[in-house]
């Protein structure tokens, strides 16, 4: 698997902007809670390639905000002995605001490590970000972003919360560290499929991105979100420059419902 960038794969198995006046308890997070925990199969050709595991954190502080980090693992299968892959991404998700704050990436390929990190500043539009190769000194940056903007993580797990609707479109704006583009994706219809967690009904999506490079998408991505109210995504289907990558859910375990303090439009 030839690129530096199988952490966006992993983070991809991933807004709605809200003021910091809070109203009555209401869930804003239906479909997921910390202790959530997804695992999966990751088939590159036609073989098994890796794992993937992507889990929802307990409640934590970072740089002052209250979040629940969502931890992405992305693991190459040893035995293939070609191009070694141990990254893990974490999105900070502040879920009464429906944002990400920032995030962490390490990710150590080919023997080659690299770390990232992404931090929303007070503003709430600009983000500084530092991004170092091992041996070498860290480079330092800000963007400016529309306000909302989120990782693909982020914009993963605000989808998720959203009632779909087949036939409807949803847009995210996404910034992964070097751009920003509009993630569109959209419900084109119901079907069952055998899964893991035995046959389930599953709005099938229909996903633009436009990561480059070998990331770079030869046709939409396809993700497959269970219909009941958690949208556990129980397979990625996508067609990259570099080959097709078909992502299957292995295990579930589901997190705690939580409710948190929903806040009013206007800030």
């Amino acid at each position: 698997m030839q690129t530096t960038h199988k952490w966006g794969f992993a983070a991809a198995l991933a807004g709605l902007v809200w003021s910091a006046t809070a109203m009555a308890q209401e869930s804003v997070n239906p479909a997921f809670g910390p202790g959530e925990q997804s695992s999966y199969r990751v088939r590159y050709l036609g073989i098994t390639a890796g794992t993937a595991q992507v889990t929802v954190g307990a409640h934590m502080k970072q740089w002052g905000h209250d979040v629940w980090p969502i931890v992405a693992v992305a693991r190459s299968n040893d035995m293939l002995g070609v191009w070694p892959i141990k990254d893990k991404f974490v999105s900070y998700w502040q879920p009464e605001r429906q944002r990400v704050v920032g995030s962490d990436l390490h990710a150590d390929e080919n023997g080659s490590r690299r770390r990232q990190r992404i931090k929303l500043e007070a503003d709430g539009k600009t983000v500084f970000v530092v991004k170092q190769k091992e041996g070498e000194s860290p480079r330092e940056s800000t963007r400016e972003l529309a306000e909302g903007t989120l990782d693909v993580t982020g914009a993963t797990f605000a989808l998720r919360n959203r009632e779909l609707v087949v036939g409807q479109e949803y847009a995210y704006p996404v910034f992964t560290g070097s751009k920003t583009f509009t993630l569109r994706a959209k419900v084109e219809g119901r079907e069952v499929l055998d899964t893991v967690l035995g046959d389930k009904e599953v709005f099938k999506l229909s996903v633009k991105t436009e990561f480059g490079g070998n990331l770079a998408s030869k046709r939409d991505m396809f993700v497959y979100f269970t219909t009941d109210p958690n949208h556990v995504p129980v397979r990625v289907e996508a067609e990259f420059a570099l080959g097709t990558i078909v992502a299957e859910l292995t295990d579930y375990k589901p997190g705690r419902n939580m409710t948190v303090a929903r806040a009013e439009n206007g800030g």
